[in-house]
């Protein structure tokens, strides 16, 4: 396969003319910065915000183009609405604006995000689900290092091992650790058009941007960017029919996070924390954003909850215990329940090889698996209760 140089891409979209119609979008400063990696290339284009659904043949054609040089295998192309300097706030429906559905998913996919108008923005006519995917689970927390994606991955085998049909999604776009969690190498194969096959661990079906890049390559996008990546490795990945699909989100409350809201009708989001103040105070601004957007929460789990000493057996408290489940009584959320921090399962996460398959009579897996049916009777119950509205995004 030939290298593919951003000067040829640049060279390719040169030849597309600029919504002036006169020169191109090269000369006229509207394309970032180009990011290739393995044959794929990504790329945003900047329009004019109130031009942006009216300039999607733009789009389309800047990625046919670049499509066509030979080495190049997927293009990945977003539109980007700034707002000038100086010019006045725009409206909220003017807010960064993604790519356009390919022509199998056009009318399926909910248009940009918007501040709430009416009734009718809570509609879930608004807010379709994926095709095949019974409930989408997020799994959040208000900052890093506190076991989310081990706990994610977890969740989602131990939601298999109660009889589910499950799969996870890697939302985690800046630091993707499900091929490293699930031992998993390869990249994903095209099913037809832009639709890719996820790939499979442990029997669920995954999906990570880290299957499209190289491990040690940075991910230095902007959210628009981010919001593109998202949009097409949730519908345009055939997952087929899947009870449940587990979400790894990034840490924090950033665009990603938005993004899944905006999307689809979450079925809810698992808070993860560590029993310290510190930690809590993060995790507290996560879960009052998933409400603020009408996510959900189906509860909290207390990681690192406690250290048995392998040798003595003695207990530690290191980061405190008990903080999470006071929190969850405090704020009148379900706690889902205390995972210890042990060495066990650290070592099978580092592995590939995590404690619910590794270990699946073991202490640690039962913990999850009770988590698992925690999880999903919530689902059950909000379903019940109609509590599972689409979400609309506020702007206070």
């Amino acid at each position: 396969m030939a290298d593919v140089t951003k000067e040829a891409v640049l060279q390719r979209l040169s030849m597309v003319k600029g919504p002036d119609l006169e020169s191109d979008i090269v000369s006229l400063g509207l394309v970032s910065d180009i990011f290739i990696s393995d044959g794929r290339v990504i790329f945003s284009i900047t329009v004019p915000s109130e031009r942006a659904q009216e300039l999607e043949p733009l789009r389309q054609a800047a990625e046919r183009i670049v499509s066509e040089i030979p080495g190049v295998g997927k293009v990945m192309v977003a539109l980007t609405a700034e707002k000038k300097p100086g010019s006045p706030s725009p409206a909220p429906a003017a807010a960064p604006v993604r790519p356009a559905p390919s022509a199998a998913q056009a009318g399926s996919v909910p248009p940009p995000m918007a501040g709430r108008s009416g009734p009718a923005a809570q509609g879930n006519s608004e807010k379709p689900g994926v095709p095949g995917v019974g409930a989408i689970i997020a799994v959040a927390s208000g900052k890093g290092g506190v076991g989310k994606s081990t706990t994610a991955v977890n969740l989602a085998l131990a939601l298999k091992a109660n009889g589910l049909k499950v799969g996870i999604l890697d939302a985690d776009i800046y630091g993707p650790s499900l091929p490293r969690l699930l031992h998993l190498t390869g990249r994903p194969e095209p099913v037809s058009g832009r639709v890719l096959k996820p790939l499979e661990g442990y029997g669920l079906k995954v999906m990570s941007m880290g299957f499209l890049v190289e491990e040690e390559t940075p991910m230095i996008w902007r959210g628009p960017m981010v919001m593109s990546a998202l949009t097409q490795m949730l519908r345009e990945v055939a997952w087929g029919e899947l009870d449940a699909l587990v979400v790894d989100m990034p840490p924090g409350t950033g665009d990603a996070q938005l993004t899944m809201a905006q999307q689809v009708p979450l079925a809810g989001a698992v808070i993860v924390s560590t029993p310290q103040d510190l930690a809590l105070i993060d995790a507290r601004k996560g879960l009052n954003m998933f409400r603020k957007v009408d996510v959900p929460v189906l509860g909290i789990v207390e990681n690192m909850s406690y250290f048995l000493c392998p040798s003595c057996g003695e207990r530690s408290d290191i980061f405190g215990h008990g903080g999470a489940r006071a929190e969850a009584e405090k704020l009148g959320v379900p706690f889902l329940g205390e995972v210890p921090l042990h060495m066990e399962i650290r070592a099978r996460s580092d592995a590939g090889t995590p404690v619910v398959v590794s270990e699946p009579d073991g202490p640690h897996a039962a913990l999850y698996r009770e988590i698992a049916t925690k999880v999903w009777e919530e689902v059950a119950r909000n379903r019940q209760d109609g509590a599972q509205a689409a979400p609309a995004i506020v702007f206070d």
